[in-house]
């Protein structure tokens, strides 16, 4: 039998066919040099899907070689077993009588080759660390290589390929951080890492590694705005819409968290509504008797002129005291007794005193006239308390009569406050001391009547405020109250979700039309509680503000007709004559947002909102109240919160109240003049404001020409022709026309001499018998024209007479117009093309109540003259 070894050692290298054997493959036959019987004619392999094969190199000297059937893969296996047999050749050619040696063990390894580039587990990864710590390992990345041997599957080295990072990797793949990092500084980081194998064969694509860096866990209020802007007219905003409160994981029992809106700076205390104080007490139904003790200078109200005022308040009137100024207001102005019951009224914003002892800061005395300066009640401020000095007459000797009445208030040292205030008697020279520092607003003095608390809140109420938008969505879990101004609202909860939704519900809300611009400060306050312990968190405060944007500045325009022409036995009568009969007081402003508009037009919009005052000035010298006079009947301001006051300067309508009352009463206003004499015009000029002079009006003039008769036929050319500064108004003509076709063949230059022709004997005629009964019958002119309709107006602009000279009249073709008027212009050229215009409906109607009867039919409510 053939003889080989026992066992036999291989080596391959992976994609190659060739087994490198220990001892080499030889297989020995003792038979030899017997041929065929000690020859070695083949090596066969026995074991599960081998893949190799042995061959026979030389069948003399029996060495054989082993390869390969196909590629070998060490990834797929790494090490192969099996059994191999050498055969001799037998007795003769055939093979017959062969023989087999004895099993030998062949033990085969694939040696590996490094194919494959190492390749990171993850495609990312993050970490976050906390600023200013160092860190032994802030994340560890891993690469594996699909190699089969240790030297080209392990990972030897790994290495941060970015530049100038304060970080570091070691050959496990762990990342440090090098320095101190800074949340200030830089937020976060991001790295590239790349990976070696032991063959120093580098990972294809690198990894990116984000470390995000988080500041020192400090407890409090994240995720809020400094600023919030505010834009008028949108309702309730929200202040903390993304704000959440960090603890730091620190157990908690509840949280009570104080918001704070801090206006002290705004106006009187916060945006309360700007109108003047008699159109304040008006609107929230004061009683009436009030006294302006502060007014606004002017030559009647001449006593605060030498007073500071404030002019960064939004028009409200504020006066300023910096302790050496005071007011000696006249005797007829201040109440002397106050009776029993009485409201004395002011805004007072008291400044810091001098001095470490506070002195008596007198608001309001009235003293005796003599140099006694004897005090008959007085109102001061004295260590931070509000007294009011009463000493009136003893009645009953046993009687007992305060003397003085003491507040303390929290509000007297700094902040806004509604207090009570009036002036020192007159003495031949007012000499005053314990002067007032700080700011007085709204003075008024209302002796017999005490303001009850429903009026006073109304003249308190601040028009801005904190809000809670969708409060069905708070839940049970949270409390909350606001104080009556609703400038500081307080929540409690007991659990970190609630206080945080709770928060991000509340809102800034301002109902004002026109609030004041500029900032208005929050303040937040938290309490944190945990258990069993009083405090065991400390939240910093917020300090935030809302910007409230300056709004839309509405354009307030008076439009009417600019002048009218009136008899002077018009003038005479009872009732005189209507000044703004037409009078229209529109609002607009430029803005694309239509929030508040009730009208679009091409680039503006019309807006709808109050009036506090409208003034008829007279323009020149004022009224004689012998012989003129401006007034309105009592029964037009009904219904309205409106009130006037006349004097010889004109009438002023105020009180708070929309744009259509006022235009209501405007249109009563009436002037009267019981002796015109030579007078040939009176000239007023209108306007009006809104938040006390905040927005004005343009000042719409307008005038009156007075038509005496022995003027009347020298200026009828001149008063027939419209005013230039008169706008044209288009109605229809008060001329009677009939079917055309009767008169078709009549050419259209005929037809044109017949009318003006007939039109001016007309007007002759008609100024002759208007002459004569004027002159004759003057007395009962003034009861005709006082039965008359009050609001007929005499206007200079169109002479339009009715009169039917034919029995018919031909309608005029377009194109025979045309050639008509063109005619006119050259036989007519002295009257005016308003002769044709339209007259006035409403005239129409009135003439046709007070028309004269005769043979001709004439319109007096156009005739100048």
């Amino acid at each position: 039998k053939p003889w080989i070894e026992t066992s036999y050692h291989g080596v391959i290298i992976e994609n190659m066919d060739t087994v490198m054997l220990d001892p080499p493959l030889v297989a020995l036959d003792k038979d030899a040099p017997v041929p065929y019987a000690g020859e070695i004619c083949a090596f066969k392999i026995h074991g599960l899907e081998a893949p190799f094969e042995a061959e026979v190199l030389n069948r003399t000297s029996g060495e054989g070689v082993l390869r390969a059937r196909g590629p070998i893969d060490c990834e797929q296996q790494k090490e192969y077993t099996f059994i191999i047999q050498a055969y001799d050749c037998g007795a003769s050619p055939s093979g017959a009588n062969w023989k087999k040696s004895h099993k030998a063990v062949v033990h085969i390894q694939v040696d590996d080759v490094n194919e494959f580039s190492p390749v990171f587990r993850e495609p990312l990864y993050r970490a976050t660390v906390t600023e200013g710590k160092i860190y032994d390992s802030i994340l560890q990345v891993e690469a594996w290589d699909q190699d089969c041997s240790p030297q080209y599957s392990q990972i030897c080295n790994y290495e941060i390929v970015t530049q100038d990072t304060p970080f570091a990797i070691d050959r496990n793949g762990n990342i440090r951080n090098t320095e101190r990092l800074s949340y200030d500084k830089q937020q976060n980081y991001k790295i590239m890492v790349t990976a070696y194998d032991c063959g120093q064969k580098r990972a294809t694509e690198s990894v990116s590694v984000h470390i995000d860096i988080k500041p020192v866990c400090k407890p409090g209020w994240q995720g809020w705005n400094k600023r919030v802007d505010y834009e008028p007219g949108t309702g309730s905003k929200q202040l903390f819409s993304k704000m959440h409160l960090e603890t730091c994981d620190g157990p908690l029992s509840s949280v009570r968290a104080m918001v704070e809106l801090q206006t002290s700076h705004i106006g009187k205390g916060c945006d309360r509504e700007t109108y003047s104080e008699k159109s304040l007490q008006k609107l929230c139904g004061a009683a009436s008797g009030s006294t302006d003790l502060l007014p606004a200078p002017s030559a009647s109200t001449n006593w605060t002129a030498s007073l500071l005022t404030d002019n960064g308040r939004d028009s409200d009137l504020i006066f300023r005291f910096d302790g050496r100024q005071a007011a000696n207001i006249p005797e007829w102005v201040v109440p002397q007794n106050l009776t029993d019951q009485f409201t004395i009224a002011t805004w007072m914003k008291h400044g810091p005193s001098p001095g470490l002892r506070a002195e008596k800061e007198t608001l309001l005395c009235n003293s005796d006239k003599t140099e006694m300066n004897r005090h008959h009640y007085s109102l001061y401020v004295h260590n931070c308390r509000l007294v009011f000095l009463l000493r009136r007459d003893f009645i009953q000797l046993d009687s007992f009569r305060p003397a003085e009445f003491h507040w303390r208030l929290e509000q007297v040292r700094s902040i806004f406050c509604t207090v009570y205030f009036v002036a020192r008697g007159e003495v031949t020279t007012p000499r005053f001391t314990q002067y007032f520092r700080g700011s007085l607003s709204g003075l008024t003095i209302r002796p017999g009547k005490i303001a009850t608390q429903k009026v006073i809140s109304c003249l308190q109420a601040c028009k801005e405020g904190l809000d809670i938008s969708s409060l069905e969505s708070l839940g049970k879990g949270i409390k909350f109250h606001f104080n009556p101004a609703q400038s500081v609202l307080v929540m409690e909860a007991d659990d970190l979700e609630s206080i945080n939704t709770a928060m991000t519900k509340v809102s800034y809300i301002n109902s004002r039309q026109f609030p004041t611009p500029g900032l208005r400060k929050l303040h937040i306050t938290t309490t944190v509680q945990c258990f069993g312990e009083d405090t065991c968190i400390s939240i910093p405060d917020i300090r935030a503000m809302v910007m409230v944007l300056p709004p839309s500045e509405p354009r307030i325009t008076i439009a009417g007709v600019e002048r009218l022409v009136w008899p002077a036995a018009q003038l005479r009568a009872p009732v005189g004559v209507a000044l703004f009969k037409d009078i229209h007081i529109i609002s607009t402003v430029t803005k694309t947002d239509a929030t508040l508009s009730i009208a679009r037009r091409p680039g503006v919009l019309e807006l709808m909102h109050n009036l506090d005052y409208c003034d008829v000035l007279v323009i020149g010298e004022e009224l004689d109240p012998e012989r003129e006079s401006l007034e309105i009947h009592h029964s037009s301001l009904l219904g309205k919160h409106l009130d006037a006051t006349n004097s010889t300067s004109g009438i002023s309508i105020y009180g708070v109240d929309s744009m259509a009352h006022y235009e209501q009463a405007i249109r009563q206003v009436r002037y009267r003049n019981w002796k015109p004499g030579g007078l040939s015009e009176r000239r007023f000029r209108l306007s009006c404001s809104e938040l006390n002079g905040r927005y004005t009006s343009n000042e719409f003039n307008f005038e009156i020409g007075i038509v005496h008769s022995s003027e009347a036929v020298e200026h009828v050319n001149h008063m027939a022709v419209q005013s230039q500064f008169m706008r044209p108004v288009h109605h229809p003509l008060v001329v009677h026309t009939v079917n055309s076709d009767h008169i078709s063949g009549t050419p259209p230059a005929a037809t044109v001499v017949i009318v003006m022709c007939i039109a001016t004997l007309v007007v002759i005629v008609v100024l002759g018998i208007y002459r004569i009964h004027t002159t004759h019958q003057d007395g009962s002119k003034e009861d005709e024209e006082g039965r008359k309709d009050p609001e007929m107006d005499w206007d200079d602009s169109n002479l339009n007479i009715t009169v039917n000279p034919m029995e018919e009249v031909r309608e005029e073709e377009p194109e025979e117009e045309e050639d008509e008027d063109e005619e006119e212009d050259e036989l007519a050229g002295e009257l005016s093309s308003a002769e044709y215009e339209d007259s006035d409906e409403e005239e129409e109607a009135s003439i046709q109540k007070g028309r004269v009867k005769g043979k001709l039919e004439w319109d007096p409510s156009t005739l100048p003259y």
